[in-house]
């Protein structure tokens, strides 16, 4: 709710067709009706009227006039969406009333996106928080775990583990028991991940000064929203990459000690991607970093916990799903570029204009399905998963996208969800060709 100018917002109100007079009866039950308005903003006030005499509030009581607008969007959700409050002592005359506005608050959906409009309320939130005390709301156990954990995004882990699991089972090697502990340390790892980022960009205030959060972008936010404290998040990252270790160490005795390099590779990544002193992500480094961890890290983790020796196919055809999943970041920092660059977090996307930004995506995402293209005719890969080529619309999608709604960051949302989708979806049809080769071979 942000405060308004009087002559301001009773000036705004005339774009509204009725007004809502709301204000405590003498029965000391709440009173709303709806009528016909004048406005004289030079003094900021108001004529209301006609009303039904019996419904007129007492001379001098404190009334609340609400001016709003919606529009329902069928299968969207809503639009359009303003409103004007304004407060003052009530001047019956006959029928009519007259208000002159003591304060007054509104906001325009226009003027600032509804997401950063709930952002910026936060602080108000916080107070009235304090102010309800134990009467204060509280999300379930699971629903703080999925914000927390930011679970939807496990999906950046599933896919190269499956692959590396899909390449095994065409070379006979493929073992559900100890692929299964892989992808439980690998899970495990990407979810201390994901809390060890929202602690330090915490600690740097990148999550702070960002206003205009996501769905896909800006952190869990749990943090700055008082859902779980700072030590909560540190307990949990620190119980995640305990599992991942105690399972890697585990997975390295049994099938390998080679993979206790692959793993360590993948922890020290996680880490140093924001973690200070290296912060790679605060350089520009970012993107490189997720491809190597969510890439060639995983899938050949995954292999070798199969196999039990390396496998080059398995780093290839890792590699179109590693730049996909740089890609996810890359696009999801769009939103974020304004409250990065404010705290000296300086991403690719806070360093490049925006021209460089798409045309780098068009490079990159052209690139994994290049190397998906060429796999089969060099004999690397499986000729079932050119497959992986029909997502290739998707990418387009996301470059039309980005060039018509590159500084919205609201209208970004359904691209940032076609991105994730591209690398969703281009990974498991990768893992089916291998799965039809080896049905058929």
């Amino acid at each position: 709710m942000s405060k308004l100018e009087l002559t301001d917002a009773v000036a705004r109100a005339d774009g509204y067709s009725h007004a809502v007079v709301s204000f405590v009866g003498a029965d000391g039950y709440p009173v709303s009706v709806a009528g016909e308005f004048s406005t004289d903003p030079g003094r900021a006030s108001l004529d209301i009227g006609p009303l039904a005499t019996e419904v007129l509030p007492a001379a001098g009581a404190e009334v609340c006039i609400t001016f709003s607008h919606i529009r329902p969007q069928s299968g969207i959700g809503y639009d359009e969406r303003r409103y004007v409050n304004l407060w003052g002592p009530a001047e019956p005359d006959g029928d009519h009333l007259r208000v002159t506005a003591v304060r007054a608050t509104g906001w325009d959906e226009a003027d600032i996106p509804f997401f950063e409009y709930a952002e910026r309320s936060v602080p108000a939130a916080h107070e009235y928080m304090e102010e309800v005390g134990d009467q204060r709301p509280h999300l379930s156990k699971w629903w703080t775990f999925f914000l927390a954990t930011r679970l939807p995004f496990l999906t950046a882990t599933i896919v190269p583990v499956a692959l590396g699991g899909a390449v095994a089972a065409r070379d006979g090697a493929f073992a559900w028991g100890w692929w299964l502990l892989a992808l439980v340390a690998a899970c495990a790892v990407h979810l201390g991940l994901n809390i060890a980022n929202d602690i330090f960009d915490d600690a740097s205030g990148a999550d702070s000064a960002n206003v205009t959060p996501t769905p896909f972008s800006g952190g869990s936010r749990v943090i700055q929203y008082g859902l779980v404290s700072r030590r909560g998040m540190v307990r949990a990252c620190v119980a995640f990459y305990a599992v991942a270790v105690a399972i890697g160490l585990f997975l390295a005795a049994e099938r390998g000690w080679w993979l206790l390099a692959i793993g360590a590779v993948g922890v020290v990544l996680s880490l140093v991607y924001t973690a200070p002193p290296f912060r790679l992500v605060h350089r520009g480094l970012g993107e490189p970093v997720t491809a190597l961890g969510f890439g060639p890290v995983m899938t050949l983790g995954a292999y070798y916990v199969c196999a039990q020796q390396w496998s080059w196919e398995a780093v290839y055809i890792s590699l179109p799903v590693a730049l996909l999943i740089a890609l996810v970041l890359y696009v999801n920092q769009i939103p974020d570029r304004a409250g990065d660059e404010a705290v000296g977090k300086r991403t690719l996307i806070v360093r490049w204009p925006e021209s460089r930004v798409i045309t780098a995506y068009e490079l990159m995402a052209g690139s994994a399905f290049v190397l998906i293209a060429l796999g089969p005719p060099l004999g690397i890969t499986p000729w079932w998963t050119l497959l992986g080529l029909l997502t290739a619309p998707m990418a387009l999608k996301v470059v039309r996208g980005l060039r018509a709604s590159y500084g919205q960051p609201y209208a970004l949302m359904p691209v940032m969800q076609t991105n994730i989708g591209l690398h969703l979806f281009t990974g498991l049809l990768l893992v089916v060709g291998y799965l039809i080769d080896v049905l058929v071979g």
